[in-house]
């Protein structure tokens, strides 16, 4: 089986490095011209200055663009307003949302993307794909991989503890997914590419490993440069991969059925599943438990009530997740449950506590 790699060229983690990127940035592309900056307004009030200053002397050409949903609506505006305005790169500054954006934006006007990340809440800071609202899929969609992350963990490790116990969820879960891909390559006759689900499995126990030192509101920038390393590293497994296998299982179809059933008002993603991956582990006969107290340990939702979802919700959402996206093989096919033995798992887990 033929598939392309793709991943970034540079990868820059540090403290109080922001102030460099216009140097980082024209070290990776000699022929940069302008760069528009896809952020939200609170990240722009906060770091504008450094990001200005920082361009300006390495005398790059800016603009700012206000992203106000990360949607394809947002997209296809922000691509019009672009593409006569001969922009070389863009790049995508703050959370999950404003990134997600800058790769689909970049992908539309086939220019390079710079992701600089002022959150560690999920793996798609390096990653190729994207999840945006509109698309009829509720689920992520290939764009292109970084050229470029930089990673300020001072920046990084200020941001709310929730992002990073979100992260934290995000990585965990790779624990379910290898272990999802590697049905679908014995049951199913999928590609199944080792080294990347070793890669992707390697950042789950780190986290298991990490979460005996964190305490809840409290991180180390060394702790905080471990989860950007973990994320950033399952990114590049899902660009070694050529698809998201390794980092998207069936704790991530649960997280997307949740989604799409609440209408998106059930946590973050890195806690939706979080959840999921405990649920899933159980399914796999894996030590959910060690899975559980991980989370407790880190701070994350370990509990239906913690994320505003009830009892009847998860259940549709563990039945609607095959459904999410068919040609996905996991253990929610292989075994087939009944709502009956859903909530007697459930009950077993302590997630409706």
């Amino acid at each position: 089986m033929t598939h392309v790699m793709q991943l970034p060229r540079k990868v820059i983690i540090g403290n109080n490095i922001l102030k460099d990127s216009g140097e980082f940035i024209k070290d990776s592309d000699q022929n940069v011209n302008k760069i528009a900056i896809i952020t939200g307004k609170n990240v722009k009030n906060k770091i504008a200055g450094i990001i200005e200053n920082s361009l300006t002397e390495s005398n790059l050409q800016f603009e700012w663009i206000i992203a106000k949903e990360a949607s394809f609506h947002q997209v296809d505006l922000i691509t019009n307003l672009l593409k006569d305005r001969n922009i070389s790169i863009i790049m995508g500054l703050g959370g999950g949302r404003c990134i997600d954006l800058g790769k689909m934006i970049a992908n539309r006007l086939k220019i390079s993307f710079v992701s600089i990340p002022t959150s560690a809440s999920h793996d798609g800071i390096s990653s190729p794909f994207v999840s945006l609202k509109g698309n009829d899929r509720p689920y992520s969609i290939k764009a292109d991989t970084p050229i470029e992350i930089i990673g300020d963990l001072d920046i990084i490790s200020n941001a709310p503890y929730r992002l990073i116990a979100s992260g934290c969820g995000d990585l965990i879960a790779k624990t379910t997914a290898v272990k999802d891909w590697e049905l679908a390559r014995d049951y199913n006759n999928e590609y199944y590419g080792e080294y990347a689900a070793k890669l992707a499995y390697l950042g789950s126990r780190m986290i298991i490993d990490i979460s005996k030192k964190i305490i809840k509101n409290q991180i180390t920038i060394q702790v905080t440069r471990t989860i950007v390393e973990g994320l950033i590293s399952s990114g590049v497994a899902a660009g070694i991969a050529g698809s998201s296998r390794p980092c998207s299982g069936s704790e991530h179809l649960f997280s997307h059925a949740l989604e799409y059933i609440t209408e998106n008002k059930c946590g973050l993603h890195g806690e939706r599943v979080g959840i999921g991956t405990i649920i899933m582990s159980k399914l796999h006969n894996l030590d959910w438990l060690e899975i559980r107290e991980a989370l407790k340990r880190i701070g994350a939702p370990t509990t239906s009530k913690e994320i505003k979802v009830d009892k009847d919700q998860l259940i549709e959402a563990l039945l609607l997740a095959k459904k999410i996206r068919p040609e996905r093989y996991t253990i929610l096919n292989r075994l087939d449950l009944s709502p009956s033995k859903y909530q007697d798992i459930l009950d077993e887990l302590g997630i409706l506590d």
